[in-house]
């Protein structure tokens, strides 16, 4: 490290150090504590000149003569900066190469930038394989552990789908050519010859329905689930081997 070393302190802030300097100014922090006090006072300056747009901070740069704060940090005002490129093309990165940290600075924010933009389109994919994958388990909807039909020759149509659950079995009905008026219920009977009723519902005038019923009987348990009317006669019957 060669020169002042109090002068180093914004080229270590931001990052414009190489390796040997660097090392050799971090030994040199732990013997100095005046560097230790600025270093505390200026530590969220990367943060501030990151956000900074590249033309204000070339208006804040000295001009050629002038003499850098105590701190290494360019001191000055817009109106001693020297005529040069326009503010469009330095924000477009072409800075003067007598402001080597503003220019170190510019590339770091160009990098920043393109680091940002790659992890963005990386998680987006990610995310878009991730719901076209799981797209189509959403939409399925359960399948039930068991189906049963049973249809006459007047039109009746009736059938249950039932699935296995902790607690017993549901049942879910779906008729058609029902009786169309009282009261409908469903019965499930077991194999030791209990009977539970699973559901019961109010007939609708066009004979169709669907609804969803629950027993405490397990699916293995079943022997018969019967459909009833309202004095209790069986319209439709069906067995489960």
């Amino acid at each position: 490290m060669t020169g002042n070393p109090h002068q180093l302190l914004g080229a270590y802030l931001l990052g414009g150090l190489d390796d040997g300097d660097r090392a050799a100014f971090e030994a040199h922090l732990g013997r100095c504590p005046v560097c230790r006090e600025d270093l505390a006072g200026l530590d969220t300056l990367p943060m501030l000149l990151d956000a900074l747009p590249a033309a204000d901070a070339l208006a804040l740069a000295p001009a050629p003569g002038d003499t850098p704060g105590p701190a290494g940090v360019a001191a000055g005002t817009a109106e001693q900066v020297p005529a040069g490129p326009s503010p469009a093309g330095e924000a477009a990165g072409h800075l003067p190469e007598s402001l080597p940290l503003l220019h170190e600075l510019a590339r770091r924010r160009r990098t920043l930038r393109r680091r940002w933009a790659a992890l963005a389109g990386a998680a987006a994919a990610a995310a878009l394989a991730v719901g076209l994958a799981a797209g189509p388990l959403l939409v399925r909807p359960p399948q039930p552990d068991a189906t049963y039909s049973v249809q006459s020759g007047g039109g009746l149509r009736f059938s249950i789908d039932m699935a296995r659950k902790t607690w017993g079995t549901e049942l879910a009905v779906n008729g058609s050519s029902l009786p169309s008026d009282g009261t409908l219920s469903l019965w499930v009977r077991d194999r030791d010859g209990g009977e539970d009723r699973a559901c019961a519902w109010t007939a609708t005038p066009s004979g169709r329905v669907k609804v969803t019923g629950a027993t405490p009987i397990q699916l293995g348990s079943i022997s018969s689930v019967e459909l009833r009317d309202g004095a209790h006669h069986p319209v439709a019957v069906i067995t489960v081997p």
